[in-house]
């Protein structure tokens, strides 16, 4: 007896304290509606789940890793070679990047075809595409850690690229490398963003969506929500969790049997004054991008081809962004347009991709 109003006392201090509680209950009384759209709700607990991994395996080879020209690439081939299962934990962190960034674009591209993004959650759309720019320079500035040939040319063609945006052009590529060339300080600022800068900004921003999501509840699809039927709802506690506890299950195993099976090479070390290997491609999220670029002429009238192209894709970043201000009246015509180029955007990225490979 004396125990139990112990255990009470300590609850009683902490909830004082915390507030607790109130999270506890706001999560009990929580509900999640059940429609054949459901699935999609999986996928942000999977973006969190590839983003926990990240950081956890991330914080592990941090430890074995030197930023610096001479030992990058040699410190990864001790992380492969020497270090006890030093070879699967990369692998597992190369590979979660993969999965991460695949289901931000797969979640958001859910929320854009079901038109989740309608008042009153603009704000959440926008934060979730500021997400998904953040886990983009997670991959860019990740991929030339290693310092091999490979990661090297990568880097310098990528960066090359927005020194075509007239006026800040220049200037975005000089402060991406440190430099006019792709050198040992780039490195150096390249590991700066990839384990404090951008994780700073990708866990407050994380916060922010969290909130909005939580403020503005989950989206019905709109053919229900016009038709204004009562949908059947799921407790989040612990019906749903245990359903995401499932779903995160299979992904881990998923995610392991690939990194055990297919791990990330390692090339010999880069070489500054080296001519650039051929075939040089990027990592697969920047492939349709990467091709874009490749088929556009060199001159169109009195511009040039690659500045067009670049100036195309922020246009269509842009776009992106205001897309739940551009698709405003959604049951309409314009809303049904918008839902026809989510679909013709994907064969888009997929086709672009799959060329680019070939």
């Amino acid at each position: 007896m004396k125990e139990k109003n112990v255990k009470k006392d300590i609850r009683s201090w902490l909830d004082e304290r915390s507030g607790l509680s109130a999270v506890f209950r706001f999560l009990r009384e929580k509900k999640i509606p059940q429609h054949k759209h459901s699935l999609w709700y999986y996928t942000g607990s999977a973006i969190l789940l590839f983003f926990g991994i990240q950081v956890i395996t991330g914080f592990m080879l941090v430890f074995y890793y030197s930023p610096t020209l001479e030992e990058a690439n040699s410190s990864v081939a001790r992380i492969m070679t020497e270090v006890p299962l030093g070879w699967i934990i990369r692998s597992v962190h190369s590979w979660s990047a993969s999965f991460m960034i695949a289901f931000v674009f797969i979640h958001l591209l859910s929320i854009w075809i079901t038109k989740a993004y309608r008042k009153p959650r603009e704000l959440t759309w926008m934060s979730g595409v500021f997400l998904l720019i953040l886990s983009l320079l997670f991959g860019f500035t990740g991929y030339l850690l290693p310092w091999d040939d490979l990661s090297l040319s990568a880097t310098k063609v990528g960066t090359d690229i927005p020194r075509s945006i007239p006026v800040l052009g220049v200037w975005v590529t000089k402060f991406l490398r440190g430099g006019e060339d792709v050198t040992g300080d780039t490195l150096t600022r390249f590991f700066g963003f990839h384990v404090c800068i951008l994780p700073l900004f990708l866990l407050a921003l994380l916060v922010v969506h969290v909130y909005l999501i939580q403020k503005q509840g989950m989206s019905l699809p709109l053919d229900l929500e016009r038709k204004e039927e009562k949908v059947k709802e799921l407790p989040f506690w612990p019906n749903f969790v245990y359903r995401e506890m499932i779903v995160w299950l299979v992904l881990i195993g998923i995610l392991f049997t690939v990194s055990i099976f297919f791990p990330p090479s390692l090339d010999k070390a880069a070489d500054l004054m080296a001519p650039a290997p051929e075939g040089i491609k990027p990592e697969w999220y920047f492939l349709f991008l990467f091709q874009m670029l490749k088929i556009f002429p060199a001159k169109i009238l009195f511009m040039n081809g690659d500045t067009l192209a670049v100036l195309l894709i922020l246009l269509g970043g842009i776009a992106f962004f205001f897309l739940p201000l551009i698709d405003n009246k959604p049951a309409e015509r314009k809303g049904k347009i918008i839902t026809v180029i989510a679909y013709l955007f994907i064969i888009y990225v997929v086709g672009m991709s799959v060329w680019s490979l070939l």
